[in-house]
């Protein structure tokens, strides 16, 4: 049974979500939210969140990780803040020594829905059902982490895991 870990990085909250391969889908072992205050200065706010992560790491003993592509951002405050949230993500996995995969938006969508255009909604109902849920995850950041680490899991990259499905379909 293979463990991953899913991560939507972000300065503000950074979603993470683990799950254990079960069938065509997955198990959710744990999930939250590495949350900072805007009124921390940046510095300190990347510490938390590199020390979140590394709790999480090991807490939960994930075999590899993956983490959301940048994909685009309209403000270039926010652009720069994330893009140093998830440098910190990426360290905290090297750090680790474990195997990081990353995913676009858009292979995310086309791996749970296949679409690479589905809505917000969409993308939760079926992280939901894939992971037998009753309740949606939430918050999104939550949501996105375990739909990124269903992704992976389906795409067959993770170590000791018969691939059932690829992303983009085939073997």
């Amino acid at each position: 049974m293979a463990r991953v870990l899913g991560i939507d990085p972000g300065v503000s909250e950074t979603g993470w979500a683990v799950l254990e391969s079960a069938g065509t889908g997955g198990r959710l072992v744990d999930a939250g939210l590495i949350k900072t205050s805007p009124r921390t200065p940046l510095p300190e706010r990347l510490q938390l969140i590199f020390k979140g992560l590394k709790d999480v790491i090991s807490n939960h003993a994930p075999e590899s990780v993956a983490v959301e592509e940048m994909f685009f951002l309209q403000i270039a405050h926010t652009v720069r803040a994330t893009l140093q949230a998830r440098g910190v993500v990426l360290l905290a996995i090297a750090e680790s020594g474990l195997e990081v995969a990353e995913y676009n938006p858009r292979q995310v969508k086309s791996a749970l829905t296949g679409s690479g255009t589905a809505a917000k909604a969409q993308m939760q109902k079926m992280t939901q059902t894939a992971l037998g849920l009753k309740e949606p995850l939430r918050p999104d950041d939550v949501a996105d982490a375990a739909a990124i680490a269903l992704c992976h899991l389906r795409a067959g990259r993770v170590k000791g895991l018969k691939v059932l499905d690829r992303v983009g379909g085939g073997r």
